[in-house]
C-alpha cells in the first residue's frame, strides 16, 4: 500500500480541531454585527441599554462589548463582566444587548459590540459594530467658596473663589451675591476633568471688605442644564475680616492723688474682631501682674469689647510713673496707651492731671510761644504803619519854609507899625539858565532871591527853601516886584510881625 501524500494528513488535523469543520472553505460573507442605536444621553445614576444583534453564520468565537475605538476596555464578556453590566437576553445566540446600571460620568464614551474568531494562536477581532456614543448628564457638585488665606483689615480688597466639578455637558452659569446684592465677576474658567468625561469650574471675584461686613454673607450660585434649581455655596465674610481695637486708659481718681491712696486705672479695649485678644499692663516698661482678667463681650454690631482694671498704691516712689495698657490682637503688632501718676505732695505747679501724656506737659509752652509770636507781629505791624504814615505826611506839594530869627528889642518897639513887613522873593527856575539877581535899590527893603534847579528824580518830588531872616529893614507896604524874565518864576512871601 502506497503511503498517503502529506496534504491529506494536514486536512485531517484541521478537521480534528473544534469548529474547524465550519470554518474551512467559508468566508462568512453573510455575517453582520448590527448597532443601529443613536447616541444615548442619560443622567448620572440611571440605567442605559446598549443594543447589539448578529445575523448570518459566523466563525466560532465569543462576542464582547468594548469601550473605545481601538483595542478598548472590555465592558462585557460572555465569560464574565462588571456587576453593573448584564445581558438583556440571556442565552440568545443573536441578541447581545446589555444593560449598564448606575451610570457615572466616567461611563461616558463610545461602546462597540465586537465578534471575535478563534485562531490557533488565540482570538482575533473578526467584526465590530459601528459603535454607540454614550453621554452622561452629570450634575455639578455643590460649589465651595473660599476666601483669602489671611484676615484683612477694613478697606482692603481680596479675592474669593468658587469651585464646582464633575458636570456634563460643559454649559454652566455662575452668579455672585453679597447678601442679596449682585456682584459682577469675570466669566468662569471651565476645564476638562482627568477622565475627559466631565468638566470642572472655577470663578473668582474681588471684594473690598468693610467694617460692617461682619454680618454679611458672600454666595456663589451655579446653574446647569441638569439642575432644576441652582446650587449655592456660602462664605461668612467675618471669617476673612479683622477689625483692630481702640485702646483708652482712664481713672476715676482726681488729680493729683494723695500719698498712699489707691488708684484704679481702667483700660477700655473696644471695637475689635475676632475676639481673641491679650491685654498686658506695664509700669515703666515692666510687666505688672493683674489679678482680675475680663472676657470679651460681643456687641450688637458683631464686634467685641472688654475692660481691664489695674489697682496701684500711690507711693512717693511711684510719682511720675508711666502705666501702659498694651493690647495684642489676633497676633498683630501691639496697640497701647500710657498714663502718668502724679502725687499731690510732690506735684509741681501746672501738673494737675492724674493721667497725662508727655504731649500734655508741653501745652503751656505752646501757649506762651503763641502769645509771644502774636505780640511781635503786632509790634512789627505798628512800626510799619508809623513809617508809612511819616512818609505819606512828607509827600506834599513844593513849599517854602521861612525861619525867622528871634526878635530883638529894637523890633519889639516897632511892632505897632502896620507897615513893618518883610518880603522874600523865591525864584524857581524851570530851565537850567542863568537868572539875574534882582534887588530893589532901596534902603528900606531887602530881598532874598533863591534859585531852585530841577528836582532829582525820586518818589517825593519836593522843593524846599529855608530862609533865615537876620536883618531886614522896614519899608512902607508896596507891591511885590514882577519877574524880570519869562524864563523865571518868583514867589513873594509876606511875613507880618507879631
Amino acid at each position: 500500500m502506497e503511503p498517503l501524500p502529506p496534504w491529506p494528513l494536514t486536512c485531517l488535523l484541521l478537521l480534528a480541531l473544534p469548529g474547524a469543520d465550519a470554518q474551512v472553505g467559508q468566508d462568512f460573507k453573510d455575517f453582520k454585527v448590527q448597532q443601529l442605536q443613536d447616541p444615548v444621553t442619560v443622567a448620572a445614576g440611571q440605567t442605559i441599554t446598549l443594543t447589539c444583534t448578529i445575523s448570518g453564520d459566523g466563525p466560532a468565537g465569543p462576542v464582547r462589548w468594548l469601550k473605545g475605538k481601538d483595542s478598548g476596555v472590555t465592558v462585557y464578556d460572555q465569560t464574565g463582566s462588571s456587576p453593573r453590566v448584564t445581558r438583556a437576553e440571556n442565552g440568545s445566540d443573536t441578541d447581545f444587548s446589555i444593560h449598564i446600571t448606575d451610570v457615572q460620568p466616567e461611563d461616558a464614551g463610545t461602546y462597540y459590540c465586537v465578534k471575535f474568531r478563534n485562531r490557533l494562536k488565540g482570538e482575533e477581532e473578526f467584526q465590530r459594530g459601528k459603535g454607540t456614543e454614550v453621554s452622561v448628564r452629570a450634575k455639578p457638585t455643590r460649589p465651595v467658596v473660599s476666601g483669602p488665606g489671611r484676615r484683612v483689615a477694613p478697606g482692603e480688597s481680596v479675592p474669593f473663589t468658587c469651585v464646582s466639578g464633575g458636570f456634563f455637558p460643559e454649559e454652566i452659569t455662575v452668579k455672585w451675591f453679597k447678601d442679596k446684592a449682585s456682584i459682577s465677576a469675570q466669566q468662569p474658567q471651565i476645564t476638562p476633568a482627568q477622565t475627559k468625561s466631565s468638566y470642572n469650574m472655577s470663578s473668582t471675584v474681588m471684594l473690598t471688605l468693610q467694617r460692617d461686613d461682619l454680618r454679611s454673607n458672600l454666595s456663589c450660585k451655579v446653574q446647569h442644564p441638569t439642575l432644576t434649581d441652582p446650587l449655592t455655596g456660602m462664605f461668612q465674610l467675618r471669617d476673612a475680616l479683622r477689625v483692630p481695637p481702640s485702646v483708652r486708659v482712664a481713672t476715676d481718681s482726681r488729680s493729683p492723688v494723695e500719698v498712699n491712696e489707691t488708684v484704679i486705672f481702667t483700660c477700655d479695649v473696644e471695637g475689635f474682631y475676632p475676639g481673641d485678644v491679650d491685654v498686658t499692663w506695664l509700669e515703666n516698661r515692666t510687666e505688672v501682674k493683674v489679678e482680675k482678667l475680663s472676657k470679651p463681650v460681643e456687641t450688637p454690631q458683631g464686634l467685641f469689647k472688654l475692660r481691664s482694671l489695674l489697682e496701684v498704691q500711690a507711693t512717693e516712689e511711684k510719682n511720675g510713673s508711666a502705666f501702659t495698657c498694651q493690647v495684642v490682637h489676633d497676633g498683630q503688632a501691639p496697640v497701647s496707651e500710657t498714663a502718668l501718676l502724679w502725687i499731690s505732695a510732690l506735684a509741681k505747679g501746672g501738673q494737675s492731671d492724674l493721667f497725662q501724656t508727655p504731649y500734655d506737659n508741653l501745652l503751656p509752652i505752646y501757649i506762651v510761644v503763641g502769645v509771644v509770636c502774636t505780640v511781635l507781629a503786632l509790634l512789627v505791624a505798628a512800626i510799619l504803619y508809623l513809617i508809612r504814615a511819616k512818609q505819606s505826611k512828607g509827600k506834599s506839594s513844593p513849599s517854602a519854609r521861612l525861619h525867622e530869627p528871634e526878635k530883638s528889642s529894637e523890633a519889639t518897639t516897632q511892632e505897632s507899625d502896620p507897615n513893618n513887613l518883610t518880603y522874600a522873593d523865591l525864584n524857581f527856575e524851570k530851565e537850567r539858565k542863568t537868572i539875574r539877581r534882582m534887588v530893589e535899590m532901596s534902603q528900606q527893603s531887602e530881598y532874598a532871591c533863591i534859585q531852585a534847579s530841577r528836582p532829582p528824580a525820586s518818589d517825593d518830588n519836593l522843593t524846599y527853601a529855608d530862609l533865615d531872616m537876620v536883618h531886614l529893614s522896614k519899608a512902607p507896604k508896596r507891591p511885590a516886584p514882577c519877574p524880570e524874565e519869562a524864563t523865571s518864576e518868583y514867589a513873594s512871601v509876606q511875613i507880618p510881625r507879631k
